[in-house]
């Protein structure tokens, strides 16, 4: 099994039980589950009940299929992957927000796979006030795989009209909102089928970006990617919780005047800046997709 069975009633009994009465003799387990109602308690409960128990084979490719579960159990968060598509001088749009399109078609039909394989997708109001986005799954045959969609809008500015809110009857919208708020918006949009997620501020008099994460775990995401803009990038890399990097670049230059992929993080010493080992580097039609994961 990738993952220690569970101890503890559930939605279902101990799956550690269940193995104990189907007279298994032996049980591989590529993971220890860190959740505190097992953590260990699974195999302890088969070992006690004379089955062997052999941990730790294929662990790195365990951890990394349940990279999101375990997140969330260590965490208390959804794995967080940064999604970025650029020119090669790194900018995401031209300096009047135009970008359509700066990759290729591989490239963004390996976007609407990477949103398949996430819970949820993030954005801020300024993509949807720019680019009225769907995020949903467009893949023939995963169109059923489009995740939860969520907007990162503490004033909510996004209007009534774009899509996203527009077809939030139909696939899952949610939208995170600073408590202070109005209640008459929040109502607007609640009316409307889409889901407040109420934080408080940060340091900065932002949405806290670490409580939403919070909240998202709690309604049961496991990973998000954000599809954002660099602030909202820039929200999250100050916030420290950006897992993993998607980042696919384009043989193009924009040049100086264009728009970067994250926004001002206030540094004042190279030591302080987020630090990602590259995973892997790939040709997707004419563009390269570099995958990165964040040094602890």
């Amino acid at each position: 099994v990738t993952l220690e069975p569970c101890a503890h009633h559930g939605k279902t009994p101990p799956c550690a039980t269940a193995l104990i009465e189907a007279g298994v003799a032996r049980v591989v387990v590529a993971v220890p589950d860190p959740d505190p109602r097992v953590n260990g308690g699974g195999i302890r409960m088969l070992e006690h009940a004379g089955i062997e128990v052999v941990l730790g084979v294929c662990a790195h490719e365990g951890a990394t299929v349940l990279a999101g579960y375990l997140t969330r159990a260590t965490k208390g968060r959804p794995l967080v992957t940064l999604k970025t598509a650029t020119s090669l001088d790194g900018k995401i749009a031209l300096h009047n927000g135009r970008s359509k399109w700066i990759t290729g078609e591989l490239a963004r039909a390996r976007t609407h796979l990477l949103r398949a394989h996430h819970d949820g997708i993030i954005v801020g109001a300024g993509t949807v006030a720019g680019d009225d986005p769907e995020l949903t799954c467009r893949l023939p045959g995963l169109e059923a795989q489009s995740p939860v969609r969520i907007i990162a809008d503490g004033r909510l500015r996004s209007p009534l009209t774009c899509k996203l809110v527009a077809t939030a009857g139909k696939i899952p919208t949610w939208i995170i909102a600073m408590e202070s708020t109005m209640a008459d918006r929040k109502r607007a949009f609640s009316d409307l089928g889409v889901k407040v997620i109420e934080v408080g501020p940060d340091d900065s008099g932002n949405p806290d970006m670490l409580q939403a994460l919070g909240q998202l775990a709690g309604q049961g995401l496991q990973s998000v990617m954000l599809e954002g803009g660099g602030r909202l990038a820039a929200a999250f890399l100050q916030a420290g919780c950006v897992d993993r990097v998607a980042w696919f670049r384009a043989p193009k230059i924009i040049g100086g005047d264009g728009m970067p992929v994250a926004g001002a993080l206030g540094l004042h010493d190279l030591a302080e800046a987020p630090r990602f080992r590259r995973l892997g580097l790939e040709e997707v039609g004419d563009d390269i997709l570099e995958t990165y994961v964040v040094q602890a």
